[in-house]
């Protein structure tokens, strides 16, 4: 067991926040202990890096106890804004380098809080394959904002955003407020709102029905549904019919969002910028949409 996995598993035990052995980063544990919850050493295995991948992407599957890490903006620039970061891997892993800590650190230089979300997986191989993915992302929204006061942060700001299957997940946990709950018993915590205040959804994974014609019965947008923006490369295997479709339904019904299509860049880049083309630049579509919804304001301002 490496050192880190050594801590984790300490802080799984007492049911309590700590600093990862790698990194400065408080870590925050989703669930109690209960019977079916059963404690675990599993906290997650760093998959091999992939050749010709440079910067390499970490992916880390296996993960039983999911768990997420607070990463802070500068002190002169926290503004009281938070979000959940849930990255994308097909449900396979969570790439939680290119599609976690990298976007933490730009929501950072914003002034926002970001907590990147480690869920459970795999889950691939489920008929309901979202199912936990989704009680992960629920939870750790409801616990961001029922400690919103201890760690200074604005309850009413609390946002989500998605990356490819990460996406699939914020957006069933940004319109399905009835999914059923991990625990056998259900605490304090479970009586906050589960809803984002917002919601970011960047290259989206399997939000259509099997015909094409539509969203999934599961993506049940309605009047609840916060305000979305969308990102998509018109050339990205993973359709981008699925965020015209979530808009159109957002649409229909007078709800606020937003969607950018760009011409080229395929699938799963982040940040990162994509040769010939100019997809990375959406962040700046991304932070200007924020800067007119008042979630760069700082609290109190």
């Amino acid at each position: 067991m490496t050192r880190a996995a050594f801590f984790l598993l300490i802080a799984i035990i007492c049911n309590c926040q700590i600093a990862n052995a790698d990194d400065s980063h408080p870590t925050y544990f989703l669930w109690p202990p209960t019977s079916a919850n059963k404690l675990t050493s599993e906290v997650g295995r760093i998959l091999p890096a992939r050749e010709n991948e440079n910067p390499p992407a970490v992916r880390i599957t296996d993960i039983e106890t999911p768990f997420m890490k607070r990463f802070d903006p500068p002190v002169d620039k926290v503004n009281g804004a938070s979000v959940v970061i849930v990255p994308g891997g097909a449900y396979r892993y969570a790439v939680v380098g290119k599609e976690g800590a990298e976007i933490a650190d730009w929501f950072n230089r914003l002034g926002v809080t970001a907590f990147v979300l480690y869920y459970r997986t795999p889950t691939n191989g489920l008929d309901d394959d979202w199912v936990k993915p989704v009680q992960d992302a629920q939870r750790a929204v409801r616990l961001i904002r029922s400690h919103a006061k201890d760690w200074n942060l604005d309850p009413n700001r609390v946002g989500i955003i998605g990356f490819s299957a990460g996406g699939n997940a914020a957006a069933i946990a940004s319109t399905k407020m009835d999914v059923q709950h991990k625990e056998e018993k259900q605490d304090k915590i479970d009586e906050v709102s589960a809803r984002p205040d917002f919601t970011m959804l960047i290259y989206p994974w399997k939000l259509l029905n099997e015909e094409g014609t539509g969203l999934r019965d599961k993506v049940a947008i309605d009047k609840n549904t916060p305000p979305t923006l969308l990102i998509h490369a018109h050339n990205d295997g993973v359709t981008s019919l699925s965020s015209i479709e979530f808009y159109k339904a957002m649409k229909r019904l007078g709800l606020l969002a937003e969607l950018h299509i760009y011409e080229s860049g395929g699938h799963g880049y982040g940040l990162r910028k994509v040769k010939g083309a100019n997809v990375h630049t959406w962040p700046k579509r991304a932070e200007s949409w924020m800067q007119v919804r008042g979630l760069l304001k700082k609290t109190g301002s």
